[in-house]
């Protein structure tokens, strides 16, 4: 599963430079911004060396890409600022992961084993004891309430696009049509992308004519906001998602999504030292709880 730990890795250098740019541009502009930005790169080798826009997965992947990139990432540029870097990726990986695995079941029959369904729960339940308002954050109550619910809302996005997309490769795999490798994960994530620009330039365009004051809320600072920008693309939406779809490629849901939710594990110490983000034992006992159950999981296999 080297594919999916390298999602984790780079996954967990764009929260942390999502965090900085959501208080330099609004949501909805860096969403837009970064997602311009991988596009381009991974158009440049799908219609160079890949398959570009063609292939039967293309409409489910352009349909994963909308609701991942475009509704997900929306909403996890709202939640950075308002819950921070920390919690916001232990509550979308971590809840993305058993989530992901229970719509497969559902709808593809990827069927969990039960202790596969217990280390679930237990994911859930390192979620909630990481994500528990500490004495010192009661006064903070309601930018915890709306920003965990942009959070999950990312989450349960992320979890429905990863399965359109296992079942785009299902339809192609069906037809003859192979998409594997690092190569048919970097086209896969092009594909993916333009679904997501297509959401992130109709908010932003919301946003700008049909709701000018939304719009003329917050300043972009863009000498600060573009090297956040650049390094978000690239770790995020270009290389990051590539990797996520190589994995996806050639693994369930069920066993790809909780090896990404290790992400949080690397993004604690980060946080830490780069943004002075305290780490308690509460935090790091749930933080800890959440990703081992994830790893376990994995190691089921």
């Amino acid at each position: 599963m080297l594919a999916a730990i390298f999602t984790t890795l780079l996954f967990a250098l764009s929260g942390l430079s999502g965090r900085r740019l959501a208080n330099h541009l609004s949501g909805a502009q860096a969403n837009l911004l970064r997602l311009i930005l991988a596009a381009s790169i991974l158009g440049s080798y799908a219609h160079l060396c890949g398959f570009g826009v063609s292939g039967p997965a293309f409409s489910w992947l352009f349909v994963s890409g909308c609701i991942g990139f475009g509704f997900g990432d929306l909403a996890l540029f709202h939640a950075y600022p308002r819950i921070g870097t920390r919690r916001t990726m232990v509550l979308v990986q971590c809840l993305a992961a058993p989530i992901a695995a229970l719509t497969e079941w559902i709808w593809l029959g990827t069927l969990p084993s039960a202790a596969q369904a217990l280390l679930g729960a237990v994911i859930l339940l390192g979620v909630g004891i990481a994500l528990m308002p500490g004495r010192a954050e009661v006064g903070c109550s309601h930018g915890l309430l709306v920003g965990g619910l942009f959070g999950t809302l990312a989450a349960l996005c992320q979890a429905w696009g990863a399965v359109l997309s296992r079942k785009g490769y299902a339809v192609a795999a069906a037809q003859g049509f192979y998409i594997g490798g690092m190569g048919g994960g970097v086209n896969a994530a092009y594909q993916r992308l333009l679904g997501g620009l297509v959401v992130a330039a109709v908010c932003v365009l919301y946003l700008k004519f049909g709701n000018r004051r939304s719009a003329a809320a917050r300043p972009a600072d863009w000498r600060l906001a573009w090297p956040l920008i650049i390094a978000n693309s690239l770790c995020g939406p270009a290389f990051g998602v590539s990797c996520y779809q190589w994995a996806l490629s050639g693994a369930p849901t069920s066993i790809v999504l909780p090896i990404v939710a290790t992400t949080p594990l690397v993004v604690m110490p980060l946080a830490h030292f780069l943004e002075g983000d305290k780490m308690t034992a509460r935090t790091l006992l749930g933080g800890i709880l959440a990703v081992g159950g994830g790893v376990s999981l994995a190691l089921l296999r």
